[in-house]
């Protein structure tokens, strides 16, 4: 047994550790978090650029976008709502299509599986990896639109969609109730990706193609004559979480969510399992 393996053996994490070192080490990912931390910064300074010119908030859009000028806490929530559409899923799926197709390109796959870590935990280690790029990704977006709110605007009580207000402390919670529903609503995606990488060795289809499935599920999911099958799409909830900006909170859209979601994991979780299991890695 190699000096690597006995360390395996002797710590179960080590894996996990490697694997989270290695994806948070590299120059992609960095890109990744930093082109999404600069989306509430151009948001805030948009916004900013806007008011000094007309000497008040624009009126246009969404409701929310106005409010920024009265509290910069809402660039966090605004750029939530901006990128989970486009950007969040985009990124996620350039992570998860990259999982095992990644190894595969590089030759490294098959000296993975002889570790020995197998194929089941290289599986698990793999989705928990692309799971916590998906919670830095969403904590980009709220810590730096608190930051960025907090230096170009005025903080203070913050009004709620149901009239209510509540203070900072209140509304610190409610952003990381929000970054959680955020982290959920990837978990479908996250899940996805992963079984469409164990299809090929070239990571940029997985991850195209991970993209595509994404595009057509909101696409489908915009469309009234598929009303039937909106339920069951992973888009479907990703909007709801206007939710905790209601006072009280309504959580019957994170439930359903989660339970969604949880649905796309078991689901492609299995198909991921059966397509690793049963090929021959050459690679």
């Amino acid at each position: 047994m190699s000096q690597a393996d006995a360390r395996t053996t002797r710590n179960p994490a080590a894996p996990l550790i490697n694997e989270l070192t290695t994806l948070f080490r590299r120059w992609r990912t960095i890109a990744l978090l930093s082109a999404l931390a600069a989306v509430p910064v151009l948001i805030g300074i948009a916004v900013r650029v806007t008011q000094g010119r007309g000497g008040g908030s624009d009126t246009s859009g969404p409701a929310f976008v106005g409010s920024i000028a009265q509290n910069g806490l809402f660039v966090s929530f605004t750029a939530l709502v901006v990128s989970i559409p486009v950007f969040l899923p985009l990124t996620v799926s350039v992570v998860a299509g990259d999982t095992i197709a990644g190894e595969a390109s590089l030759g490294t796959l098959r000296y993975l599986l002889v570790a020995p870590i197998g194929r089941v935990r290289l599986l698990v280690v793999k989705f928990i990896g692309t799971l916590a790029f998906v919670v830095a990704a969403v904590l980009a977006l709220v810590v730096f639109g608190v930051l960025i709110g907090a230096i170009l605007f005025h903080i203070g009580p913050v009004p709620l969609l149901s009239g209510n207000t509540v203070g900072f402390g209140g509304f610190v919670v409610r952003l990381l109730l929000l970054a959680a529903y955020s982290t959920v609503s990837l978990v479908g995606l996250t899940a996805l990706g992963l079984f469409i990488s164990t299809l090929t060795s070239v990571p940029v289809g997985a991850m195209a193609a991970t993209v595509v499935l994404a595009a057509v599920t909101q696409v489908a999911d915009a469309l009234p004559q598929l009303s039937w099958l909106h339920p069951w799409l992973f888009s479907h909830y990703w909007l709801g979480l206007g939710d905790f900006l209601r006072s009280p909170m309504v959580w019957n859209s994170f439930g359903q969510n989660a339970l969604l979601q949880l649905g796309y994991l078991v689901v492609f979780g299995l198909l991921a399992w059966a397509r690793l299991t049963t090929k021959d890695i050459l690679s």
